[in-house]
């Protein structure tokens, strides 16, 4: 290959972040071929199986040999309609099944495209930080340009919002909401905060995006709203939903966007230029989870509450800061100053796995107001969870290395 030739890259991958996982995932990753047994709870991946009704419908469905070609980009009608019966039957929110309601290749997926749907190139879109990487970059792929404000769930950061939309030039385009909150687990009252959401929406000339990702992944009998449920959620905004956290299909890729007609509408336009839709199997397994598997994904939230106060007490012990979140898979926690000793947390993480080897989300990752946390995912059992918070306190606390890093530090004394 000639050495002036090279690829150049468009404005919109130029201004993407830095990919502030990338350091910490590389390291993990070479210490697991190394043989290390690195305890990873940085990524929110779940590892439990999903409902056994639903893998059976799935391998029932795929000796069927009509359901192996294209399937419909914005999802198979039954499909649609389970999601709507979901939405009355949980949240008493009607939905036409036609016009409002879409599948998506996961949630992550629907929301890239929404962005493609609804941004050009300079429009701006107002994020809260803390936030989820995607509700940032896939902003950015799209030509548009994020405005950050503190994260909050109340009327002090609604207040925030007006401000930017009132004051800024141009007027942001957009408001992205996300409760129950990935990364810091926060969560919303009651359905009062997103109908005051929708009124500045209207007042502002705003669409807005709330990712309910979290939405059944709940703790203590707190009851997450749905953006929906608000009075005018539809005439200014969707939200999202996916199949990954209560149902544990994670890798199934399938989830929704659901509300305003037009947002649907444009986001299906881009579908179907992008994909032929998801595979019709799962879709016809959804139907089975959504239906019939509401007592396994309480079931699956009650795995995750037992496992949050085995990492909360143990945090707690160990003498970190750490409060108890009423919902999604994560424990946010304040790392203590001492710890830190002049690092950023994405140092810190570093250090995690090579003195702890346990693979943490550094909080950095998830901007500017992250840093001084780490996200812990609840993803691995109970033991697990006690053998990472054990060999997190023995390297911070104690200075006893984890065993692969004791045997690597005797044999490097030794040469």
């Amino acid at each position: 290959m000639s050495e002036n030739w090279h690829i150049e890259l468009p404005s919109r991958m130029r201004r993407l972040p830095a990919y502030v996982f990338g350091r910490v995932n590389a390291l993990r990753d070479r210490k697991r071929r190394e043989g290390v047994d690195v305890i990873d709870l940085g990524m929110g991946s779940p590892h439990d199986p999903p409902p056994p009704e639903v893998i059976d419908k799935m391998v029932e469905v795929l000796r069927d040999p009509r359901i192996h070609g294209y399937s419909q980009s914005i999802g198979i009608p039954n499909l649609r309609r389970e999601v709507a019966k979901m939405y009355k039957r949980r949240y008493g929110v009607t939905l036409d099944p036609a016009s409002e309601i879409i599948a998506t290749v996961g949630s992550k997926e629907g929301f890239s495209h929404m962005c493609l749907a609804l941004i050009g190139p300079g429009d701006m879109v107002v994020v809260g930080d803390p936030y989820f990487p995607i509700h940032v970059y896939g902003v950015a792929l799209a030509g548009g340009n994020v405005i950050n404000v503190p994260l909050g769930n109340d009327e002090a950061f609604l207040a925030r919002v007006a401000s930017v939309a009132e004051h800024l030039f141009p007027k942001p385009k957009l408001l992205i909401l996300n409760y129950p909150h990935n990364p810091t687990a926060m969560t919303v009252e009651n359905v009062e905060f997103f109908e005051q959401a929708a009124e500045l929406a209207r007042r502002t000339g705003m669409m807005i995006i709330h990712d309910f990702a979290y939405g059944q992944t709940v703790f203590d009998d707190y009851v997450a709203p749905s953006f929906l449920q608000a009075k005018g959620a539809k005439d200014v905004g969707v939200e999202f939903l996916t199949m990954s956290k209560p149902y544990s299909m994670a890798g199934w890729r399938i989830g929704f966007c659901v509300g305003n007609a037009e947002m649907i509408k444009a986001l299906a336009m881009i579908k179907g230029y992008y994909d032929y839709g998801i595979f019709t199997a799962i879709q016809v397994a959804s139907i089975v989870a959504l239906r019939d598997c509401d007592e396994a994904a309480a079931q699956q939230a009650k795995i995750y509450e037992s496992r949050r106060d085995v990492v909360v007490h143990g945090l707690r012990r160990a003498g970190w800061h750490v409060e108890n979140p009423r919902a999604s898979m994560f424990v946010w926690a304040k790392v203590p100053p001492k710890h830190l000793a002049g690092q950023d947390t994405v140092e810190f993480a570093m250090r995690l796995l090579e003195e702890a080897e346990v693979a943490v989300a550094p909080g950095r990752a998830f901007g500017e107001q992250g840093e001084g946390y780490v996200r812990v995912a609840l993803v691995e059992n109970e033991q697990r969870l006690r053998q990472a918070i054990r060999q997190i306190d023995g390297a911070l606390n104690k200075g006893i290395k984890a065993p692969s890093a004791s045997k690597l530090q005797k044999k490097s004394k030794g040469k």
